[in-house]
């Protein structure tokens, strides 16, 4: 069992649902990002998502793209990444953590040598947009025997021929992307959310986790009343990037938080 399933079935045994925020490692630096994670779990977060920053992040908004530039720009690299998970790790060994980003930082440093690295910095779990259900063998099925869970995103657009594949080899909970297109576009709708959340539920018993477009409390609460919890993750970061205190940022966490919590 990995933090993350141990999560979910401690939420199930308080019937709350879960929050999950993302930050993107290393943004505006590796210090202020590092404080922002630790402060996460106490600001009521669940499970943290962190972003590993990329050059050419096709699925990400401007706000998630200008976090990566800033992070790379300030140095922040997949090794300082890893750095990070395991500074969170001296103060919190329970906490779950997912690195979220893509494919090619892993390939460049080898799948069996991130996996094992990954492993041992106390990561649980990986989303990597890029990789399709066929390319299941090339990071997935590893990291799944490295006893890491692999999340995978659904969306609008996948129909029920596709839903199948996608959860195929999914662990962990499944993503559900609220709408269709890049992160930070638009507003999630609890009424459109439902039927999707019920759609792929029929078919898996993992927990369905819904991100994009959530930027309230109030947002936070309607979504994670139609699912098993709601992700943030733009509008956290648009707050490091108008250089807001980190107690400020934890503070308006702790608000969403409360939200999904409510559900």
């Amino acid at each position: 069992m990995t933090r993350i399933d141990a999560k979910f079935a401690a939420l199930r045994a308080e019937n709350r649902k879960a929050f999950v925020a993302y930050v993107m490692a290393g943004d505006p630096d590796y210090a202020t990002s590092l404080e922002l994670v630790q402060g996460l779990p106490g600001a009521g977060v669940d499970i943290i998502e962190l972003g590993m920053p990329f050059t050419d992040p096709m699925a990400d908004g401007p706000t998630i793209q200008l976090a990566g530039q800033r992070a790379l720009e300030g140095g922040q690299t997949l090794q300082k990444t890893l750095d990070m998970a395991r500074a969170f790790r001296a103060g919190d060994d329970t906490t779950p953590i997912v690195m979220m980003g893509y494919y090619n930082p892993i390939y460049n440093r080898g799948v069996d040598r991130f996996l094992a690295d990954a492993k041992e910095a106390g990561i649980d779990g990986l989303i990597v947009v890029d990789l399709p259900p066929e390319e299941d063998e090339e990071l997935c099925i590893p990291a799944q025997a490295a006893g890491l869970n692999f999340i995978r995103l659904a969306t609008p657009t996948t129909d029920d021929k596709r839903l199948p594949k996608v959860l195929q080899n999914t662990s962990g909970f499944v993503y559900y992307v609220s709408i269709t297109g890049i992160t930070g576009a638009a507003a999630a709708e609890a009424a459109d959310v439902a039927p999707e959340v019920a759609r792929i539920k029929a078919q898996t018993d993992l927990p369905v986790i819904v991100g994009f477009g959530i930027r309230t409390p109030e947002t936070a609460e309607a979504i994670a009343a139609v699912a098993d919890g709601a992700v943030v993750g733009s509008a956290i970061v648009k707050l490091v990037e108008e250089g807001r205190p980190v107690p400020e940022i934890l503070s308006y966490v702790a608000g969403l938080a409360e939200g999904a919590h409510r559900a």
